[in-house]
C-alpha cells in the first residue's frame, strides 16, 4: 500500500508513505511492540524496488509510531503455529525474511532507521543495514533469541561476531539488553538524538537536506555505555571456545566477588542449551563469512530449529502460556552431543538452501 505522508492509514500495521524527496516506512502494530509479521515484512520489500528506481527520491526513512518500541522483533507464535501445520510456509518465512535483510544491505540510497524503545530481533533486522541509525533516549537492543530456543538470526551474527572483547558472544548468548550508549559505542547505531527531535528530522529530510550534516549536527555524544566497567570480565569469560567453559570461567568469577558474573549465569541457565552451543559456534563461524554467506547459515539453522523441540517449547512458555518455564530437550548443556550441534549446521538437501544474489547482482537489478 502506498499513500502521501498526509493520509498514512493508521489502523495499517505498515505505512508506506511519500513526503518530498522522502520515503517513509511507519510500523504501526503499536499494541504488539511492532512485532513484525511475515505480511508486513513483505509490505516493506514490495516498496524497496520502487524507492530504489525513482530518480526523485532521495532518501528512506523508517520510523515506529509506538514511544515503546521501534520493534520488539519478529512474530514467532506465526511461526511456530505454521511449523507444526505448514513447515514449507514457515520455511519460507524465514527465508523471504533473511532476503528482505540482504536486500536492505544491499539498498543503493540513504536509510535512516529513528529507533526510540526496543530494538531486538527481527527489528535489528530491518535497521542495522540502514546508512544512518539514530537512537533516540529509550533505545534497547537486544537479541534475545536463546530465551526461545532459536538463535540470534536475521544476519546478526555478522555483526556480533565483530565487536571487541567478545561483548558480540556475550550479548549472543545472554540476550541481555543495551541502552544507546553501549550501542554507540560499538558502531550499533550511528547518532544519539532525542527522540522529541524525530518529526523534525523528517521534516528536513523530506526538504532533501543533506544527512549527514544534518544528523552530525543533532548528535548529541552520550554518557559511558554500561558494559565499561565489565568488558574486561566479559573479554576472558566469554573468549572461551565452548559453553561449559564459559559458564566455568563465569562462576570461578562469581567466586571471586565480581557480582556481575552471578547474574550472567543465572540468565543462561535459562536459556535453551542447544540453542546457545548452536549460537556460540555460529558466532565464531561468522567472524571470516560475509554477511550473504552468514544469512544462508541462518536460513539452514532456522529450518533446523522449526524442525526441532525447543523453538516451540520456547515460545509457548515465552509468549503464549506465558509460564516462562521452558522444559528444554536435553535440559543440560552436558547433554547436548556434539553431533546434535553438527546436524544443525549440515547442508540441506538439494534445492533447498538459501540462494541470495550477489551484491553486484542485487545493484545492477537496482532492487
Amino acid at each position: 500500500m502506498t499513500v502521501s505522508a498526509g493520509d498514512d492509514l493508521l489502523m495499517a500495521d505498515v505505512t508506506i508513505g511519500r513526503s518530498g524527496a522522502m520515503a517513509t516506512i511507519g510500523l504501526n502494530r503499536v499494541k504488539a511492540l511492532n512485532a513484525l509479521t511475515t505480511d508486513m515484512r513483505e509490505t516493506i520489500a514490495a516498496a524497496i524496488p520502487s524507492f530504489s528506481r525513482d530518480p526523485n527520491l532521495y532518501i528512506v526513512v523508517l520510523r515506529s509510531s509506538s514511544p515503546k518500541a521501534f520493534s520488539a522483533g519478529g512474530d514467532v507464535r506465526e511461526l511456530v503455529a505454521w511449523g507444526r501445520t505448514d513447515p514449507a510456509r514457515a520455511k519460507a518465512a524465514f527465508a523471504a525474511e533473511y532476503r528482505l535483510n540482504w536486500t536492505l544491505e544491499c539498498f543503493s540510497k540513504p536509510t535512516v532507521s529513528l529507533a526510540d524503545g526496543l530494538v531486538m530481533g527481527s527489528g535489528v533486522g530491518i535497521s542495522i543495514y540502514n546508512t544512518h541509525r539514530v537512537a533516540g533516549e529509550g533505545y534497547r537492543f537486544a537479541m534475545p533469541e536463546t530465551a526461545i530456543g532459536l538463535f540470534p538470526d536475521v544476519g546478526v551474527a555478522h555483526a556480533l561476531a565483530r565487536l571487541p572483547g567478545e561483548i558480540g558472544t556475550y550479548l549472543g548468548l545472554t540476550g541481555r539488553t543495551i541502552g544507546r550508549a553501549e550501542a554507540f559505542r560499538l558502531g550499533l547505531v550511528t547518532h544519539c538524538i532525542a527522540g522529541s527531535e524525530f518529526a523534525g528530522i523528517e521534516a528536513q529530510l523530506a526538504d532533501a537536506q543533506p544527512v549527514d550534516r544534518l544528523l552530525d549536527g543533532m548528535h548529541q555524544d552520550p554518557e559511558t555505555g554500561e558494559l565499561a566497567p565489565h568488558r574486561g570480565l566479559i573479554a576472558d569469560c566469554f573468549a572461551a571456545d565452548t559453553v561449559e567453559a564459559i559458564t566455568e570461567r563465569l562462576a570461578r568469577s562469581a567466586a571471586s566477588g565480581h557480582d556481575f558474573a552471578a547474574p550472567i549465569l543465572t540468565d543462561l541457565a535459562k536459556r535453551s542449551p542447544t540453542s546457545l552451543k548452536i549460537t556460540l559456534r555460529h558466532l565464531r563461524a561468522a567472524r571470516t563469512l560475509d554477511l550473504r554467506s552468514v544469512l544462508a547459515a541462518d536460513y539452514r539453522l532456522a529450518c533446523r530449529c522449526l524442525d526441532g523441540h525447543d523453538f516451540a517449547e520456547g515460545v509457548r512458555a515465552a509468549l503464549i502460556d506465558k509460564d516462562n518455564l521452558p522444559v528444554w530437550s536435553p535440559a543440560r548443556i552436558t547433554d547436548v552431543a556434539q553431533g546434535m550441534v553438527d546436524a544443525h549446521f549440515a547442508a540441506l538437501r538439494p534445492g533447498e538452501e538459501l540462494e541470495l544474489p550477489t551484491r553486484a547482482e542485487m545493484q545492477a537489478a537496482r532492487v
